[in-house]
């Protein structure tokens, strides 16, 4: 039987201790040998998951090369800040280790590069943990959308709204240097993501809007845009909503309609002659951390490699010139 990985959890936030109450149950396969959080009030957090758990906590150590200089480990999680992902990604992979890095992989198209060179370099796994690229709904769904039995693609709509704004106020996801954007380059990355993936081909052009509503990044947008095929787009971000946080996608197809989230929550279809639509039934999931496991065991082939991260960044950036210019449309850049 193989060992449990040994895995760093770089970041222990809220969304991390969302992460690591599913890495617990699987405990077979995962060992948290080590923390690295630099806030005591982030890690004493953790520290309650493990004990609640009947677990003894693992050890933190904030600098993150001391971290990979004294502990033996397999792999690393990394959910800190957005400005963070580069370089500690990089320390990671160049120390060894295969790596889940959270989502937007990194701050813009330069640094994506980047990663990519080094995960060539250094041969090591890297995973963006997108969640809709790692869902076995929206895997489906692309399957099904590749295969050709729902007929040709023609549009997509998706919406995302969340009580961001309000939610974020004062934390480092409203602050540029650190976040990189604002609720669509941070809940909506998983719209933008999500979206591509099931369109099986990238942006040619975009027009789009942003609005701050007074706070230092967006938290408003509306994007509509072409496929390369010429395939019709609509992308509509509500960070100002009441409290809550949902989403909704439609695939239309001239056989079909597909209804699914941005996370891949879910996953319905009314073919043609149905009067509603169904459930389609897919294999469980207990998260991204489950399926980075897969990948890195080679039962599923990377669904999320960093060439996803750089697609979305080169998106991002096309969207934010063209928010610049007052919706004028700008080609997207495509390597």
């Amino acid at each position: 039987m193989n060992k449990p990985l040994r895995t760093v959890i770089i970041g222990s936030g809220g969304m991390a201790r969302y992460h690591i109450r599913n890495m617990l149950k699987l405990r077979d396969t995962t060992e948290i040998t080590a923390i690295c959080e630099p806030s005591e009030q982030n890690y004493q957090a953790t520290v309650e998951i493990f004990k609640e758990a009947g677990l003894t906590p693992p050890p933190n150590q904030p600098d993150l090369q001391k971290l990979l200089n004294q502990y033996p480990l397999d792999a690393a999680f990394i959910i800190t800040p957005h400005a963070y992902h580069h370089d500690q990604t990089i320390a990671c992979m160049q120390a060894g280790l295969d790596v889940l890095l959270e989502k937007p992989m990194v701050m813009n198209a330069q640094e994506a590069r980047s990663l990519i060179k080094i995960r060539d370099l250094t041969g090591k796994l890297l995973v963006v943990a997108f969640p809709g690229s790692l869902s076995p709904n929206i895997r489906k769904a692309s399957a099904m959308l590749r295969s050709g039995e729902l007929g040709d693609l023609l549009s997509i709509e998706a919406l995302a709204w969340q009580s961001w704004g309000p939610s974020t106020a004062g934390t480092w996801r409203q602050q540029p240097e650190l976040s990189g954007g604002g609720f669509l380059f941070d809940t909506g990355a998983h719209m933008l993501n999500t979206v591509v993936d099931l369109a099986g081909e990238e942006f040619a052009e975009v027009s789009a809007w942003m609005d701050n509503k007074g706070r230092p990044v967006e938290t408003m947008a509306v994007v509509i845009g072409k496929l390369k095929s010429g395939v019709m787009v609509s992308l509509h971000g509500c960070g100002e909503a009441i409290p809550s946080c949902a989403s909704d996608i439609r695939v239309f197809t001239t056989k079909s309609i597909l209804s699914t989230g941005i996370w891949g929550e879910r996953l319905k279809i009314q073919r043609y002659g149905w009067t509603r639509s169904r459930k389609v039934h897919v294999p469980a999931s207990l998260g991204v951390w489950e399926q980075f496991l897969a990948v890195r065991n080679g039962t599923l082939e990377n669904p999320c490699p960093p060439e996803v991260g750089l697609r979305m960044a080169k998106l991002y950036d096309a969207i934010k010139k063209s928010a610049s210019l007052n919706g004028q449309p700008v080609r997207c850049e495509n390597d």
